[in-house]
Formats: C-alpha cells, structure tokens, sequence
C-alpha cells in the first residue's frame, strides 16, 4: 500500500511538471524560466534544491556519530554559500542577463577560460546528482522490502525525474519544487513533534543530545583540527558559490530584488530546518535504542527509515516518504538540468555554432538525456559510498578551480585572463596531488588548492603587468641616456 501511493505521488509531480513545461517556448524558458519567477518562487527552489538526500539521511548519520562539528560542511556551510550568494554576487550577475555561470567567465576571461570553468562545473555535479539517485534507489529498495533491488529502484527514480525535466526544464522544476517544499516542510515538521512525543518529549531528546557532546561545533585546539574544521567549512560555502544550479535560481527571478533576496532566506531557512531530520534520528536513539546502536555500526543512513518503516504507524510513513521523496526529487531535477544546460551552452555551442533556438532546446533536452544516463551509471558503480561523502567530494573541484577567478573577475578589475589560468592550473594541480600524497592527510588538499588558486590569480595577472611596466621604464632610461 505504501509502495503504491508513493508511486501514485511520483506520477501526480510527473503530471504537474509536464503541465509546467507548456509554459517552455525557447531557451531562456528551458534555462532560466523566462526570468519570470516571483521572490516565494526563488525561496523555494533554491531551498527545495539545497534540501536533498543528503539533508534527510547524511546529515543525521554524521550528527549522531560526530556531532555538530562534523556537519559544519553541510548544513552550515551550505546555507551560508546561499546568503553569501544573495548578498554578495546575485545583484552583479542579475545585471549582466547571461544564460548560464559560465557565459560570464566567456565575458570576463574569453573562450578558454569558460570551456575550461564548464567542464569543472559539469564534473562537479556527477557526485551531487548520483546521492539523489542513490537515495532513490534505497527507499524504492525499503519500501519493497528488498524485492526491488537498489540499481532497479535507481533507475525506477531517474525515470521519474526524467520525465518532466527533459520537457519542462526551469519551469517545470520551480513549479514541482513549490509544491514538493509543502510536503517536505509539512512532513518532517508533523515527524519531528510524533518522534518526540514517542521519545517522552522534546527534552529526552535535547538532554540526550547534550549528554552525548553532540552539540559540540568547534575544533580541538590543535592545528590538523583546525584546518580540517576550515576545509570542510568552505567546501560547500565557496565550493556551491560558482555552480549553475544557483545561477540559474538567481537568474530566474523576476526582479533584482527577487534575485538577492530569494537564495539569503532559503539558505537561513535551510540552515533552520536541517534540525528537524537531526532531531528525528536523536529520537532513535530513544526509541530504538538496540537497532539505533546496530545501525550505527552497519548504516547510520538507515535509522531514519528503519525508525519510521518499524515503529511508526502508516499516516506517518507515508508523511515522512512524502517528504523524502520531494526532497530528493527537488534536488535531482535541478542538478540534472544545470549541467545540462552548461554543456550546450557553453560546450556543444563551441562547436556547432549560428543554430536556431529551436535546434538548441532540443540539444538541451538531448543533454538532460545523455547527462541522466551518465549519472546513473556513476551512482550505480558508487553503490558504498556514503551519501554525505559523494555530496561533499563533489564542491571541492569548483572550489580549486572556478571559486577564485569568478571572485576576481567581479570584484578586481586588475583580474585578467592569464591569471584566471594559472589560478585554475595551480588550485587543481595541488589539489589533486594533495590527494595523492601522505601531506594530504595533514593539511587538507581542498584549502591548499583554493590557497594556491589565489596566489594564481595574483601572480598571473599582475606579473605580466610589472614586467611589462620595467620593460616600459627601462626603455625610458635607454632613450633618455642616449639623448
């Protein structure tokens, strides 16, 4: 009964995406919108996109392990990159109506630096996009108690999503992100106040927490902490800072006021609200106390499901599906379109130019397609990881490579391209080897790539400058000397 009504909820989004996606006439509708969303619109799309499976069952799994100080990446991080984003690059980017994040690396630093930027922007988004489906894979795999296996249950959910991204684009991913928040916000929040109750009240649950040091956030006082604690602070914080995802939210608000406001209320409100799954999975420990302690060993990603499937009665595993699913499906249509739209835009269109708008929405739609697929089979091959570890991994390579010069480009007008360059050159070249090496394990290989990516940017574009300025100079003393 449960497995049909939620297949029952993924045909009724299907539906409304679709009705959604006759509003998509041209690129701009597919991509961006139109530009005609109002500010409620910007709050949850950018709040509904950020809320996925790694808010619902990655989270909770890090919190009840480590407590707060291990998920000062996400949500702590992430939400900050959103108000970040609203206050400090929405209005810039708003005024330049460009298509995609990537456009504006073509118009400050030229060709090279936007196919090089699109195909880090690209890469980073296999990660985010295979936890979705991943996640996807393991409700359809509870709700059938295991008689859909997970790679099935993951394709099962792709499908789903497929089919009114590839049509309906922006349009149909706001309009289904909307409603999907309704259910999310609603379900969790009915959850959190039955699982207290279960728990024998929301201060059981708080005191535990407390007896337990979950509430710690701060590193030790010790250097490898302190610089493993700002790593993984700025990975999602800078790292989501230049993604197409967000672009496209800030893009297709209706105003610049929509667009500064929308990403810094739904990133408070995100902040706010990854509470509620981490207050559920504390009430496990409660409630549940033996399978609690297994799980944690086995899979901690499980509690939450294990507590609502075994223990809870059907209204609420129903709300608590409901919820899972319109997070997860809100996340993955969203960064399977954003990809998608960067490859043609700024890719595809390198190479085929002077096409009509029409031919190029249907290349979008081809790339939703292909892109889908490509995910998929990542997902499929990452079954193990965890989900929070895919999310995560996946900012570092826009936070080595694009953060720095899109921050440059906007706010220093002595940026040029030969630094944008050296910047991406050296912020991925000691990333990656960081990664490969035992001083790795020391000093973060996220912080020392975005480190280095700014003495990129600065070296790069000043040198060429001071080198032609002591040319300039020592020509003047030659000439004036033989004068």
């Amino acid at each position: 009964m449960l497995l049909a009504l939620v297949i029952l909820y993924l045909l009724g989004t299907i539906a409304i995406g679709l009705w959604a996606a006759k509003r998509v006439k041209n690129t701009a509708d597919f991509a961006i919108a139109g530009r005609h969303l109002p500010l409620v619109m910007i709050v949850t799309t950018t709040f509904a996109t950020w809320f996925g499976s790694e808010t619902v069952l990655g989270i909770p799994a890090k919190f009840v392990q480590g407590g707060l100080g291990s998920v000062v990446e996400d949500p702590f991080g992430a939400g900050t990159c959103l108000i970040l984003v609203g206050l400090f690059f929405a209005a810039k980017l708003y005024k330049m109506t460009l298509l995609t994040i990537s456009d504006y690396y073509r118009e400050r630093y030229g060709r090279g630096i936007e196919i090089v930027c699109s195909f880090i922007i690209i890469l980073s988004y296999l990660g985010w996009v295979s936890a979705q489906v991943t996640a996807l894979g393991l409700v359809f795999n509870l709700l059938s108690a295991g008689v859909i296996g997970i790679p099935l249950g993951m394709v099962i959910g792709t499908v789903s999503i497929l089919a009114y991204t590839l049509f309906g684009g922006m349009w149909s991913v706001a309009v289904t992100d909307f409603i999907q928040m309704i259910i999310l916000v609603v379900g969790l929040f009915v959850l959190a106040v039955f699982a207290g109750n279960m728990a024998g009240g929301a201060d059981k649950v708080i005191d535990l927490a407390v007896s337990k040091d979950m509430f710690k956030f701060w590193p030790e006082p010790s250097m490898t902490d302190i610089l493993a604690f700002i790593a993984a602070a700025i990975t999602m914080m800078l790292g989501s800072i230049p993604q197409q995802d967000v672009f496209q939210r800030v893009m297709s608000a209706n105003n610049v006021q929509a667009a500064t406001r929308g990403p810094v209320i739904g990133g408070i409100c995100y902040i706010l609200f990854a509470f509620v799954p981490m207050f559920l999975v504390t009430s496990a420990l409660i409630i549940m106390p033996e399978q609690a302690q297994t799980l944690l060993t086995d899979d901690p990603q499980k509690i939450l499901p294990t507590l609502v499937l075994e223990h809870m009665p059907f209204v609420m595993q129903v709300l608590f599906f409901g919820a899972l699913l319109s997070a997860l499906k809100s996340t993955a249509s969203a960064t399977l379109l954003a990809p998608s739209v960067t490859f043609v835009e700024n890719i595809w269109r390198q190479f085929v130019p002077k096409r009509s708008d029409k031919a190029e929405l249907l290349t979008m739609r081809i790339a939703v397609l292909l892109f889908s697929v490509c995910v998929l089979l990542y997902a499929i091959y990452s079954q193990g990881t965890s989900i929070y570890e895919m999310v995560s991994g996946a900012y570092q390579v826009t936070l080595v490579g694009a953060f720095v010069p899109l921050v440059a480009g906007l706010y220093w007008q002595r940026a040029t391209t030969q630094g944008a360059a050296l910047s991406i050159a050296l912020g991925i070249g000691t990333w990656v080897a960081l990664l490969n090496l035992p001083a790795g394990e020391t000093f973060p290989p996220q912080l020392a790539g975005v480190l280095m990516a700014a003495v990129g940017q600065v070296v790069g574009s000043l040198a060429p400058q001071v080198l032609k300025n002591r040319h300039g100079s020592h020509h003047r003393v030659v000439g004036v000397e033989q004068a």
